[in-house]
């Protein structure tokens, strides 16, 4: 029998880069098949996921400012490549038997099912996982603000960020070595030293909803588990 678990519902938010290895574009097989198993060591704890993956391996606006693109096309190209980001996911995780759902902000029939909260909501109960792709359908908001978004809207209790830093720091501990890390920062902290946890909209969102949100190094063996299920890995932003 499970034993209780401190979190109910969780948000997962992993970058595009992630999923890209030490590749400089597109999807690493290996990276992506790790990723699924840690997801699913959640969600045998019996702990429902939501995901939301970035699209910075495949297509960024502020990564590709000198294409000649305006914002908002450049914006649905980042969108379109969160889906396939999401679908490659996906399939990673039913090879494992999982069940999942991709839900989408824009309407793909063919490859996602349109998001809608209170289906996404059935899917979670019935033990599916829901990664959820196209960002908030809209441009200029970044895929942490889809994040931060979806997770508000699925009454998740905790916005897990992962990085490839061991959580926030006081400034970049790659280009510092004596640079301090946090095990816990209020909201309001890490705004006043402009921390960089989030981008400042899903920052202001999780403040407003009082979302808490877990930073940790997604390439630690065991980080997401211990994240997902309320052990002090991190860093922990609050209220």
């Amino acid at each position: 029998m499970l034993r209780a678990m401190k979190y109910k519902r969780v948000m997962l938010k992993i970058s595009g880069e992630a999923l890209a290895g030490n590749k400089e574009f597109g999807l690493d097989h290996p990276t992506l098949t790790a990723l699924a198993k840690d997801i699913l060591s959640v969600t045998k704890k019996g702990v429902q996921m939501v995901v939301v993956v970035g699209g910075g391996n495949i297509w960024r606006y502020r990564d590709t400012t000198d294409s000649g693109i305006e914002r908002t096309a450049s914006d649905a190209m980042g969108m379109l490549a969160t889906i396939m980001n999401s679908v490659g996911l996906q399939s990673a995780l039913e090879s494992m038997g999982a069940d999942t759902r991709v839900c989408s902000a824009i309407d793909v029939p063919q490859l996602a099912e349109p998001f809608i909260y209170r289906r996404a909501v059935r899917h979670l109960q019935k033990k599916r996982i829901v990664i959820c792709a196209g960002g908030t359908g809209n441009p200029f908001f970044t895929t942490d603000s889809a994040a931060a978004l979806r997770a508000s809207e699925l009454n998740c209790d905790i916005l897990l960020k992962a990085t490839n830093v061991d959580g926030v720091y006081d400034k970049d501990p790659k280009r510092n070595k004596n640079a301090k890390l946090y095990k816990n920062v209020s909201f309001d902290e890490a705004i006043e030293k402009n921390l960089k946890v989030m981008d400042q909209a899903a920052f202001s969102l999780c403040r407003e909803q009082k979302l808490p949100i877990r930073v940790f190094n997604l390439g630690t063996k065991g980080a997401l588990l211990k994240a997902a299920t309320g052990s002090p890995v991190g860093t922990l932003v609050h209220l």
